[in-house]
């Protein structure tokens, strides 16, 4: 689950907000003035923030700044038509991204999504290396653990390895000989079968649905491979 923080001195744009982005499934911060964003960051795993450039006590420029000295969060930021000149300056001073008032739902929920992808996949949530993130699944290779919206997983050497395999290669359809011979570490001769029972155990560890998959697909007459749950 994604932790997003709306940050805006008009209570009813912080409701749109939550409106929008209620459905999707994040757990949603809110926040009035930039120095309450701020603090809320300091004392929460933010993912991504929604933060309106003019507010009373901290702007959301000078937020922005502050902001980058304590996390690597995505930035959206909220801004007026007539505040060109401060959102470009908001892009300089370390925000991802922009969206203007009035707002369009559809561009709003896109752009999020856009920036908590991105921000998946390079690894950004934790700055670790070690970590890789699709969707809801966090995999810990230096700590070899697995957990799935925030909760731990259990899994067998071998489910763990086909999961990290997917995952490292997210959207590549890997055979049920090729993943064989690439977590088994050696040729398969007709003990692909193995595959699919420990795909099916993964699916039963990971997904809410197992009999219809967010992550872990398959694709007829070529193998799986790993989505990112959208």
């Amino acid at each position: 689950m994604y932790n997003v923080l709306i940050c805006d001195d008009q209570p009813d744009i912080v409701n749109a907000l939550k409106i929008y982005l209620a459905p999707e499934g994040y757990r949603l911060f809110e926040a009035y003035t930039g120095q309450q964003a701020l603090d809320i960051v300091k004392a929460n795993d933010i993912h991504l923030i929604l933060l309106d450039i003019m507010m009373p006590q901290m702007d959301g420029i000078t937020a922005t700044v502050k902001i980058r000295e304590v996390s690597n969060a995505p930035i959206i930021l909220v801004t007026a038509k007539s505040e060109t000149e401060d959102m470009v300056l908001g892009l300089n001073v370390g925000a991802d991204d922009y969206i203007t008032k009035p707002f369009v739902p559809v561009e709003v929920l896109a752009r999020v999504r856009s920036q908590l992808r991105r921000y998946a996949k390079l690894g950004s949530r934790t700055e670790n290396a070690d970590e890789v993130v699709v969707g809801a699944i966090a995999l810990n290779d230096k700590e070899k653990t697995v957990t799935v919206d925030g909760d731990p997983v259990s899994l067998t050497p071998i489910e763990y390895n086909i999961l990290k395999l997917l995952m490292m290669n997210p959207g590549k359809v890997y055979s049920t000989k090729a993943l064989y011979e690439e977590v088994w570490q050696e040729t398969a001769f007709g003990s692909e079968g193995a595959v699919a029972v420990h795909i099916r155990h993964l699916r039963e560890k990971i997904e809410i649905d197992p009999s219809n998959p967010r992550y872990l697909k398959v694709v007829w007459g070529q193998g799986y491979k790993m989505e990112g749950g959208k």
